[in-house]
């Protein structure tokens, strides 16, 4: 299989690792060595229960024996759909109501782009440095770092960068912003987490004249901090949610949600202002609605911060310069890039599995399953700290 995947499928880079997958199961993932290996990415934070957990599982299973795609989106009224925007509205703050459902963060985000320059009449996108919001042209724009977009020139006009938790940059937001769109933690950045306070001043900015405020929650969301979305850490409301990765746990799905008042006004002038054929599937929805309820009913948010106290207590190291992060989105500092990709090298050696940031390769990634127990995280983090002290 290794050798087909080289020879017919596109990768991403030139050093993917090939390693064949026999199955995933809770925490680890099994190769086809016969070798179990500890999970501390999840899927690029995608799998918020874990792998193959059981809820998710059915859901997709009892959903597949009832019927797939019947139609385009928004035509049918579908179980599965109706039932998560429902608790989507729930479980969100006023105004939050309205979601749209699609295929992955990146999609999610050209919508919210969409949504605000429909709804405001406005051009102009302001967006931070270093920041990272997917690979389609739209979040392309919009994502602050020349290096990954530079050989993708021509993209979206009319977009303007400041610093990400810099309010001395807010002046640069008038009433020519359609927008500001903003990671609630900078993801690929090494997970930055802003001051408490900066939000706040972001979103009185923007009510002030008039622009609109978008928050990626992509990565954060879906109980990773502790809370449903991390913006709750920050005493403000989006005026537009943007939400994909941990909320299908395991499947491809992203989704914008806003106002009533907001999103109607991509259903006329033109009519289809957004359109997908496989937004809001019924096997993708089912899914989502098993993630969301678990998240919510378990008690698994209530036990991030204790959870991320643990890793910090075991993760002290002379060579870990420091940790960032929020909840289990940690960015453990190695001092550089090629350090840190030698230690997840031997860390999979080992039987774990960690990643690095994208624009900030000194940086290792540990994001695992909300579900992770105690005990992984012990085994997880001693495994890290064998391969550093091998390292010295």
């Amino acid at each position: 299989m290794q050798q087909d995947f080289f020879k017919f499928q596109a990768k991403t880079t030139q050093f993917a690792s090939g390693f064949e997958v026999e199955k995933a199961e809770g925490s680890y993932i099994y190769g086809k060595n016969g070798k179990a290996y500890l999970d501390f990415v999840a899927g690029v934070s995608a799998n918020t229960l874990g792998h193959s957990h059981p809820k998710i599982v059915n859901s997709i299973k009892e959903q597949a024996d009832q019927y797939l795609h019947v139609m385009v989106y928004g035509e049918y009224a579908q179980e599965k759909p109706v039932a998560l925007c429902k608790l989507l509205a729930l479980a969100t703050p006023d105004p939050l109501e309205i979601t749209y459902l699609v295929n992955s963060g990146a999609e999610a985000i050209d919508g919210a782009l969409k949504l605000a320059k429909r709804y405001t009449g406005r051009e102009e996108i302001i967006s931070m440095k270093n920041s990272y919001h997917g690979n389609t042209h739209g979040a392309l724009s919009v994502s602050g770092n020349e290096t990954h977009k530079r050989e993708f020139r021509p993209l979206l006009p009319s977009i303007n960068f400041i610093n990400f938790n810099d309010e001395s940059e807010l002046h640069k937001i008038t009433d020519k912003t359609a927008c500001v769109i903003a990671e609630t933690i900078q993801g690929a950045a090494g997970f930055l987490v802003p001051d408490k306070d900066y939000f706040k001043k972001l979103k009185s900015k923007c009510q002030e004249v008039g622009a609109l405020l978008i928050l990626d929650e992509i990565q954060p969301g879906f109980g990773r901090t502790g809370k449903l979305f991390s913006f709750e850490h920050f005493g403000i409301v989006p005026d537009i949610l943007v939400m994909g990765k941990g909320m299908g746990g395991g499947v491809p799905v992203g989704a914008f949600m806003s106002s009533k008042e907001i999103m109607e006004t991509l259903s006329h002038s033109p009519k289809l202002g957004h359109i997908t054929t496989f937004g809001g599937n019924p096997l993708i929805a089912s899914a989502c609605l098993a993630t969301l309820t678990e998240v919510l009913e378990s008690g698994l948010m209530k036990e991030i911060e204790r959870k991320e106290k643990l890793f910090r207590e075991l993760l002290v190291h002379p060579k870990i310069e420091n940790i960032n992060g929020k909840g289990l989105m940690l960015a453990v500092n190695l001092g550089n890039p090629e350090f840190t990709l030698e230690i997840a090298k031997n860390c999979m050696e080992k039987g774990l599995i960690v990643f690095w940031q994208l624009y900030r390769n000194e940086y290792l990634r540990i994001s695992p399953p909300l579900t992770i127990s105690d005990e992984e995280i012990e085994k997880g983090c001693h495994i890290i700290l064998d391969c550093l002290n091998e390292m010295l």
